[in-house]
């Protein structure tokens, strides 16, 4: 959809509210998604989590509207981000300072993105030692982009996602198995290879035990709609998890955290 159109989409809005009542971004603010001239000035505190999308009655794009504001800022303002306090997230992520390409000799190779290792650092070596053992599976340390896009640097976006099929291609990789859900939905149609969710490579292989008891599972964002990581986590349960329903976002979307701090506390990962 041609950008113009998507953020002239707002003009059909009728103002209901659904959004605003659904966003803790937008009921701060009082706006509605479209409330396109304020949300202009706002973009950049919005955590891009679709929720506005998915309540929307008459099928606004508001995720995408908001990303596509970010984007014509970035076009009048010369390719650049002229948004302040994202200085040291594109210096480590605009071209990975901590990428890691050495264990990359095999011919599948696992993909823990940026955040997950940080989170779960001993979940992302258990896995990498597991999947090495088991398959002589490699790994790849690099981030996926979406930070990069999100703040509304296609040209880069496009830049990180040549450079990762060039060194996939390069090394003859033919299989990534992919640990984030949002690294997941980000490549999964952009890479040249195969992309599987790390919870399908677990059950290819058999491996892993069933939880006890019922669990629950929190939606990432791109998987509120599909759902296809809850069918995935499903078979690794005694019993079918309860979806945490209520909350709107992590509090990592968007790029958001830095403008809107106490927003992003609020939520769910908080």
């Amino acid at each position: 959809m041609d950008r113009k159109v998507r953020i002239k989409d707002g003009d059909k809005c009728i103002h209901c509210h659904l959004c605003q009542k659904h966003c803790s971004f937008l009921t701060k603010y009082g706006a509605d998604i479209g409330d396109t001239v304020k949300l202009r000035e706002l973009a950049y505190h919005c955590f891009l989590c679709g929720k506005c999308s998915e309540v929307c009655p008459i099928g606004i794009d508001g995720r995408g509207t908001i990303l596509d504001m970010r984007r014509t800022e970035v076009e009048e303002n010369g390719g650049k981000c002229r948004e302040k306090g994202y200085a040291m997230l594109l210096l480590e992520k605009k071209n990975y300072i901590f990428r890691n390409e050495r264990h990359m000799t095999c011919k599948n190779v696992l993909f823990p993105g940026c955040n997950f290792p940080s989170c779960y650092p001993e979940t992302t070596r258990k896995l990498i030692k597991i999947l090495k053992n088991e398959v002589d599976m490699g790994v790849l340390f690099d981030c996926c982009g979406k930070p990069v896009s999100e703040l509304g640097l296609k040209e880069q976006e496009g830049k990180i996602i040549r450079r990762l099929n060039e060194r996939l291609r390069t090394a003859d990789i033919q299989e990534i198995v992919i640990l984030c859900p949002n690294c997941y939905y980000f490549l999964k149609d952009k890479l040249e290879i195969q992309v599987l969710s790390i919870y399908e490579k677990l059950s290819q292989l058999g491996i892993g035990q069933k939880v006890d008891g019922k669990g629950s599972l929190f939606l990432p964002c791109p998987d509120r709609e599909d759902q296809q990581w809850v069918s995935w986590l499903e078979p690794f349960f005694q019993k079918k998890p309860d979806i945490i329903k209520g909350t709107q976002c992590c509090g990592l979307g968007g790029c958001a955290g830095g403008k809107e701090p106490e927003l992003a506390k609020g939520m769910a990962c908080h």
